[in-house]
């Protein structure tokens, strides 16, 4: 696994658009203050051509210009890191003019995004086996208040800090609006993780497990948001089969999270990724809050919807972990290896960059 060097004081972030550009309010306002925070800590920007752009359907300009934009400011020396501009919806149709020969021989450069954006970090590391982190979009970064968890980006992305823990609290319903562009988040909810084995729940209560009778699991993180992964799987680009054959001896820990999805669709989404042989090494499970959080249908919920597939595998499955569309989130170097344990409530991931 190839590692980037992380960002210094002094560098400069390239910010791109492979998938919604920052071209409506709240964006375009949160993604201005969010340069002149970055600016104010000594930071320098540089825009890619498609930030604010809006011709594309489900993306920010055509297929075309968005993976021309990814491949050359991901090659270029003019920024040192990448940040996505945001999510979106066709993200997916930009990866056949992405230039992966470019990608793969360019010195490796940290990407860090989400949701939509999995198409690229989960392809980095499967396609490119380069680490890319599972975060915050840019316009996040333009708060009025940063939250620890944006803190944790920006500080895993200078490499200031290699283990991250997730929070007390968590956002159900944003306050993020046009005439509000950059609220803090609105943390109504307590974070409270349900941990199983296989598809039993752990006997020790979450808040009550400690160094001896909490979970401790090693493994090479890789994952991202399951709308976009389902999408992958048998595609030219699906390289999973060739990744866990490589790592099999460190095992994989799978991070999973879900946008669009109802519990009928994650369910069908772990069925699909089961059956195209990506959890053949799997050590655990993390699972990122659905945005359809709570949702019963038919009997079926969050929880029944991803252990009907991970429950037969006998490994720790974590849910209900911050990460995802509900936050806070935290920042995952995907691709890395890493000691995940949970302890009085909270899971902490070390990273290990071999």
């Amino acid at each position: 696994m190839l590692y980037p060097d992380f960002l210094v004081p002094g560098g400069t972030i390239g910010f791109v658009a492979p998938s919604f550009g920052c071209a409506t309010e709240p964006y375009i306002t949160g993604f201005k203050r969010a340069q002149e925070r970055l600016k104010n800590m000594g930071l320098n920007i540089n825009n890619g051509p498609n930030v604010y752009e809006a011709k594309g359907i489900g993306i920010s300009n055509t297929p075309q210009l968005c993976g021309k934009e990814l491949s050359d400011m991901y090659a270029a020396d003019s920024n040192d890191v990448l940040i996505s501009c945001g999510g979106g919806e066709l993200m997916c149709e930009i990866l056949e003019y992405v230039d992966w020969n470019k990608i793969k021989s360019a010195e490796p450069k940290w990407f860090m995004g989400y949701s939509d954006n999995t198409n690229f970090t989960f392809l980095l590391n499967t396609i490119a086996d380069t680490a890319s982190i599972y975060g915050p979009c840019a316009a996040a970064f333009g708060a009025d208040k940063l939250h620890a968890s944006l803190k944790d980006a920006l500080d895993v992305l200078m490499g200031k800090k290699l283990s991250v823990s997730g929070y007390d609290m968590w956002e159900k319903e944003s306050l993020k609006n046009e005439d509000n562009p950059t609220p803090e988040y609105n943390l109504t909810e307590k974070k409270i993780l349900r941990c199983f084995y296989g598809d039993k729940e752990y006997e020790t209560p979450v808040d009550e497990m400690d160094s001896d009778t909490g979970i401790h699991v090693s493994g090479r993180l890789v994952g991202g948001c399951m709308d976009c992964l389902v999408n992958l799987t048998g595609t030219e680009y699906d390289c999973v089969s060739d990744f866990n054959d490589k790592y099999k001896d460190d095992g994989i820990i799978w991070f999973l999270e879900s946008c669009d999805l109802n519990v009928f669709a994650i369910r069908r989404a772990m069925w699909q990724m089961e059956k195209a042989g990506w959890f053949k090494y799997v050590k655990a499970f993390i699972i990122g809050r659905p945005l359809v959080f709570g949702q019963d249908m038919m009997g079926l919920d969050q929880y029944s919807a991803v252990l009907a597939v991970a429950g037969k595998y006998k490994v720790p499955v974590i849910m209900d972990v911050d990460l995802g569309h509900l936050p806070p989130a935290m920042p995952v170097i995907s691709g890395a290896y890493a000691d995940v344990s949970v302890e009085k409530g909270n899971i902490t991931l070390n990273y290990v960059l071999r």
